[in-house]
């Protein structure tokens, strides 16, 4: 622990990923793209199938969920019904994973945003719904910048907002794109065993991994950014 610990040292400031990282939003993620079959007249698919098409952004969610030999007309249509379905729909079956807020408490003295390839209006309703939004200074979803993860437009811009340097800052996420996305942006990357993606973390290892949020503070001896 102490060689690990002294290797985050400079770490100041916390980026976190939302769905399979901070939530449990599988269940109505599935509910909402199985609705959306439904309505177009497609066969249902397995929640766990769908759980591995989230990461990428609604529309890629709904794109692959329709598979292949979906029009561009049948995407947008069911991007459109799935948005409004899952926005009705996003805290029915959606929890806070075992541990979190725990860990949340203790990191509070550093600064903490999140940054999601989901919409960034049903994210912060989701973040302020379960009650964490006190935790973060700024939410980011998928269209809140030009180019989603694991481009790393959304984390520079988190950078100059905190005043941190890139050697300051780790992400926390449960997929091979938040891994490549700390990559980009030349961060620190910490991965969660307990998420939607966690299986791809071997081909995609992070700088720490762990089973719980909760161990996360200890790995954090820095003092957070001024400012």
């Amino acid at each position: 622990m102490g060689e690990q610990t002294a290797r985050f040292s400079e770490v100041r400031a916390l980026i976190f990923d939302l769905d399979g990282t901070l939530i449990d939003s599988k269940l109505d993620l599935a509910l909402a793209v199985n609705a959306t079959l439904a309505e177009m007249g497609r066969e249902a698919l397995p929640h766990e199938q769908i759980a591995e098409y989230v990461g990428r952004g609604a529309a890629t969610l709904i794109a692959r969920a329709l598979g292949e030999g979906a029009s561009e007309q049948e995407c947008r249509s069911g991007l459109d019904f799935f948005i409004r379905y899952y926005s009705a729909h996003k805290l029915d079956h959606t929890t806070v994973y075992p541990g979190v807020r725990q860990a949340l408490d203790a990191l509070s003295g550093m600064p903490m945003a999140v940054l999601t390839n989901k919409p960034v209006r049903v994210s912060r309703d989701i973040i302020a719904g379960l009650g964490l939004g006190d935790y973060f200074r700024m939410v980011y979803g998928g269209n809140s910048f030009e180019r989603k993860k694991p481009d790393p437009m959304g984390v520079e811009t988190i950078l100059l907002e905190f005043g941190a340097a890139p050697e300051q800052v780790m992400i926390v996420g449960d997929s091979e794109i938040d891994v490549q996305t700390a990559r980009n942006a030349r961060v620190w990357a910490c991965g969660v065993t307990y998420g939607f993606g966690s299986h791809q973390l071997e081909a995609f290892p992070p700088d720490l991994v762990i089973d719980s949020l909760t161990e996360l503070p200890p790995h954090l001896s820095g003092a957070p950014v001024r400012g």
